[in-house]
């Protein structure tokens, strides 16, 4: 998506709401899918380490999900939207939401076992999309920048038999951003530096002792950004970057591709532009390739490039045709040579970014659907393998551990009244290989369950944790 990619759309409307075989962990089934991207270094375990599950943003996880067998979902109650739920090695879930009174960004601690609420730590409140994309290193720190444009490593210790958040490092970096610009996205690089992208388009990488280099883009950017060894790739509101850093880590552009950004903001989307976080993936290393959807009307397109091949695509292919409009706030799901994507055109929000412009066309009906497409072995194309009806409420997530896709679905009426939705909402169970739904089982109904477009995170033991408009679900085999 432009945020909650987002999930953007989560990350959005998570600072607006004031005016899921297995479970024991990575199943021995053997994937039709993967690679999965390499491990980050400086992360914590790939699959729960960022929002999108790496730093290549992938959307896919190694373990497991809940299933298709019977379920047991219990809520946490947090009277916070929560885009982005981590995992550590430790088990521990870390969650960073914002509260629905005061917008202010929150870190939370969840126990594993009950979902309990061990620990909060509100931090400096900033812009819309600033301080909303995190991701664990690899000490399990959640690391963000704060509303005072201050890169943060905030721990999680426990003393004396209380678990408590901590500011473990604090790194000042406004002075090397223009003084209207937030950091939108961040994601870390191999080189232990930390990849930043500002709302201006400023992009730069901010070295271990604080040194901080950047370039303008020029664009405004308005989703985070994803991360391989030697590249970083940025979407700005009118194009796809590939970047790579010199030797004293200043950005620099290795090239750029621009799409077709369509006449205007699509109804269930945020912003004019793509509303894709950059993903890569591929079949023989997991990042040979990265994609974005575009804003074409009256259908998006998916757009693939070889990463270190410049700005021709492989494809630009129509997607999600059946309905008379597509579009997506959701970063594609990809693995091996094939690419997920869902419609959240017409998808209603409680409200809407200071500013947004009108949509074009000015409303529409949230009609759902999701697509599976797989680049040609040869690269000469890509072609549709399905196209379902499954309304998606939720940003996907792929399993290499059992070959499912898990989300949540919504049904019934979705249309917002004053700032409340009345749709009943679903766990929800995919193949990924026909795109038939093996498995739903209704959560609830309205504002505690709508999850908003947040993507859930699967932890080891195979509990999937869902983000809502206020606090989390967690889905367990029963």
């Amino acid at each position: 998506m432009p945020v909650v990619g987002t999930t953007r759309s989560a990350l959005a409307l998570a600072a607006l709401l004031v005016a899921l075989t297995s479970g024991t962990g990575a199943s021995a089934v053997s994937s039709s899918f993967g690679p999965p991207p390499p491990q980050n270094p400086a992360t914590t375990t790939t699959g729960t380490a960022t929002m999108h599950g790496d730093s290549a943003s992938s959307d896919t996880t190694p373990y497991a999900g809940p299933g298709t067998g019977a379920v047991v979902a219990k809520r946490t109650a947090l009277a916070s939207a929560c885009p982005a739920i981590l995992i550590g090695q430790d088990g521990y879930v870390v969650t960073l939401c914002t509260s629905i009174f005061g917008r202010t960004p929150t870190v939370h601690l969840l126990d594993p076992a009950t979902g309990a609420d061990l620990a909060s730590l509100p931090l400096a409140k900033g812009s819309l999309f600033g301080g909303v994309y995190a991701y664990l290193d690899d000490e399990d720190r959640l690391v963000v920048v704060d509303g005072n444009d201050t890169l943060l490593r905030i721990g999680h210790h426990q003393v004396g038999g209380a678990w408590r958040l901590t500011v473990d490092e604090s790194t000042p970096i406004g002075s090397a951003l223009p003084a209207d610009a937030a950091v939108v996205g961040l994601s870390p690089g191999w080189g232990r530096e930390v990849w930043i992208a500002a709302s201006d388009g400023t992009v730069g990488t901010v070295a271990e002792d604080g040194t901080t280099r950047t370039i303008a883009l020029g664009e405004p950017v308005q989703n985070s950004i994803s991360t391989v060894e030697g590249r970083t790739a940025v979407v700005t509101e009118h194009a796809l970057y590939v970047l790579s850093a010199r030797a004293d880590g200043t950005p620099e552009v290795r090239w750029r591709a621009a799409y077709d950004r369509g006449p205007g903001r699509k109804p269930g989307q945020l912003s004019w532009g793509s509303g894709a976080t950059p993903t890569f993936f591929g079949p023989r290393t997991g990042t040979e390739y990265v994609t974005i959807t575009d804003n074409a009307a009256p259908h998006e397109r998916l757009l693939v490039y070889r990463t270190d091949g410049g700005p021709t695509p492989i494809c630009s292919l129509p997607v999600l045709t059946r309905p008379a409009h597509s579009g997506t706030e959701d970063s594609p799901i990809a693995s091996g040579r094939s690419v997920f994507v869902t419609n959240t055109f017409g998808y209603p929000y409680p409200a809407l970014p200071d500013g947004s412009p009108a949509s074009v066309p000015s409303s529409g009906s949230f009609d759902g659907g999701m697509t599976r497409v797989d680049v040609r072995a040869d690269e000469s194309g890509c072609d549709v393998v399905w196209e379902s009806t499954v309304k998606s409420a939720a940003l996907p997530r792929l399993s290499l551990g059992d070959d499912l896709i898990y989300t949540v679905t919504a049904s019934g009426p979705t249309g917002v009244v004053g700032s409340q939705t009345f749709a009943t909402y679903s766990y929800a169970v995919v193949d990924p290989h026909t795109g038939a739904v093996r498995k739903t089982s209704a959560l609830g109904i309205g504002l505690l369950y709508n999850p908003l477009q947040m993507t859930g995170t699967t932890g080891p033991d195979g509990t999937l944790y869902q983000g809502t408009e206020t606090g989390v679900v967690s889905v367990r085999r029963r």
